[in-house]
């Protein structure tokens, strides 16, 4: 019988929708604490949204409708119990570099590319979960992404000092529009500054003196009271204008295919970084509350919710570190805080849409830019001094990628930077000669403990590492060289199996190599541990005697036995 017929009806929703079979199983104990973090989510949720908006290049609307149908889908698809699912400063940036090259200033154009860009960063991430891809959100490390992140920091910074001064920066990237910014200083518009830096000063202010609100609320709030009282919009002070009231339409993008190709590229560099910065967040929830996640549903939840924010006419979304941190401050314990989130804010488009009117474009700049100092990582870069300065200097290299190609190639240089990392530490993976040392169990590395006993005629290899493509030729190098430098009466190398995982086929032909090369000066080669692998192996392979590649013993203390009992299988 095929075994995914006796699996009970939860256990194939749980595989298929897990987050909806944990809403099923749903303990109403939590619902009071979910709904109070779901209003408190709700609340930062609405002056982002309408911020991240302008980040993306998008009427602020759009904002609002990223954090209502992706919220759903996640709660529907995800494994985190907490994860806050919205616009991102970094996901908003790289949507803005990827379309605005290709919309040529058309703003219908740009929305339906936004659009199509979102649709396909979901699309790949769904397809990324069948092919089993989670581990990719291990593969741009802490210091590829910190330096990532750095460079997107000072691109916002600069791309919303324009709205703070008060006139337009058309330059993209990071030199040019610093550039065009200094040489337009004397256009500093008095009123729109003033607006801005107040701004500033309320964001300060009200954790101190208003901490049961959000800041990015309180701001909101105080700056559009300003415009209306003060008729400042009057003076030449920008506003966001009518908000259109109501839900978003649904419906698939339509775009040009002419632009597809671009979209494509983008949407794959988009996807990777929208999923390993939303699993940098929701692991740490995940280890502070103790759960677990599953990395490759949580790539198709990433997807769906992407899917979701695409048909209902939105921009690419990902984890929200502060928002997910608000629902776990307000006692958020599952994804119906999700839920609470998205159903209030269906409420404000329905609704409340009105006062957003009066909200000045300043205030909105002055968010932003407190969001981008948010992804400065000082304290890792010093702790990146301290302990690998290679390590500090690729997270500068993909800072310096940033500010010279962009967002978007910047994410090549992310990828080149993560492959010179894993072959930095993989094809010249570190080797041992091992000796007794007296008083200690077991064999130890030479180099480590200078008083440990070498036994005449024989060589313990330890290669601590795979033996692959791309580390073989140092392998056998390094291997034969340390039989060279042990003199002419080394008799057996015994090579230590336990440390390398894995063996390809050119690792293989190189163990035959090194194998062939030995037997030429009397010299046996000799494996220790892993002889269930080798064995399981070899047979279904056609290997009928094991010791046709060598001969094998289970561990390191047999095979060095075995030679002092006279070097006999």
């Amino acid at each position: 019988m095929n075994p995914e017929r006796k699996r009970p009806p939860a256990g194939r929703l749980a595989r298929f929708a897990p987050g909806l079979a944990a809403l099923l199983s749903y303990d109403r104990a939590n619902l009071g604490p979910d709904v109070m973090a779901g209003l408190s989510v709700a609340a930062v949720a609405l002056p982002v949204g309408v911020a991240y908006s302008q980040l993306a290049g998008l009427p602020p609307v759009h904002g609002l409708y990223a954090s209502i149908l992706p919220l759903v889908a996640y709660a529907l698809f995800g494994t985190s119990r907490q994860l806050v699912m919205g616009p991102d400063a970094a996901t908003c940036a790289l949507v803005a570099a990827s379309v605005a090259p290709i919309a040529g200033g058309d703003k219908d154009l740009y929305l339906s590319l936004a659009v199509a860009l979102t649709f396909l960063a979901g699309l790949l991430a769904i397809a990324g979960s069948f092919l089993k891809l989670g581990g990719l959100a291990d593969f741009l490390s802490k210091p590829i992404l910190v330096g990532f992140l750095h460079g997107i920091s000072l691109s916002i910074l600069l791309g919303q000092a324009g709205k703070i001064l008060g006139f337009p920066v058309e330059s993209r990237g990071i030199v040019k529009p610093l550039l065009e910014i200094v040489r337009k200083l004397p256009q500093t518009h008095w009123p729109t500054l003033a607006v801005g830096a107040l701004t500033f000063l309320v964001l300060a202010l009200a954790p101190r003196f208003l901490p049961a609100f959000p800041r990015n609320l309180v701001a909101m709030v105080a700056a559009g009271a300003a415009v209306a009282a003060l008729g400042l919009d009057t003076m030449g002070v920008a506003v966001l204008g009518k908000v259109p009231s109501g839900l978003p339409h649904i419906g698939l993008p339509v775009f040009p295919l002419a632009a597809l190709p671009h979209l494509i590229g983008s949407a794959a560099g988009l996807a990777l970084v929208t999923f390993t910065s939303m699993m940098l967040t929701a692991r740490s929830f995940a280890s502070k509350n103790g759960y677990d996640l599953d990395a490759d549903r949580e790539f198709a939840a990433l997807g769906a919710a992407n899917v979701a924010a695409a048909l209902s006419q939105s921009f690419a979304i990902s984890g929200a570190d502060s928002r997910t941190a608000v629902s776990d401050a307000a006692g958020g314990k599952t994804q119906v805080t999700g839920l609470v989130a998205a159903a209030s804010l269906a409420v404000v488009l329905l609704f409340l849409t009105g006062p957003l009117r009066n909200v000045p474009v300043a205030a909105l700049g002055a968010v932003l830019m407190l969001a981008s100092v948010s992804l400065v990582d000082l304290g890792t870069l010093r702790m990146l001094w301290k302990i690998d300065r290679v390590d500090l200097f690729i997270s500068l290299f993909v800072t310096f990628g940033v500010v010279v190609f962009g967002a978007i190639d910047a994410i090549l240089v992310a990828v080149a930077a993560a492959v010179v990392r894993y072959v930095r530490f993989v094809s010249r993976t570190r080797t041992e000669i091992l000796g007794k040392v007296p008083g200690l169990p077991g064999f130890h590395a030479v180099d480590r403990h200078p008083e440990a006993q070498l036994t005449p005629g024989l060589v313990l290899f330890r290669f601590n590492g795979p033996v692959v493509f791309f580390n073989a030729p140092h392998f056998k190098r390094t291997l034969l060289g340390a039989v060279d430098a042990a003199g002419p009466d080394v008799r057996w190398v015994v090579l230590d199996m336990i440390p390398i995982p894995l063996v390809d086929a050119t690792g293989l032909f190189s163990f035959d190599e090194t194998a062939r090369a030995l037997r030429t000066r009397g010299v046996r080669f000799v494996a220790a541990g892993r002889m269930t692998e080798w064995r399981d192996w070899s047979r279904k392979r056609g290997f009928t005697e094991p010791d046709e590649l060598a001969l094998g013993f289970p561990d390191l203390e047999s095979a060095w036995e075995a030679f002092a009992a006279g070097g006999e299988a």
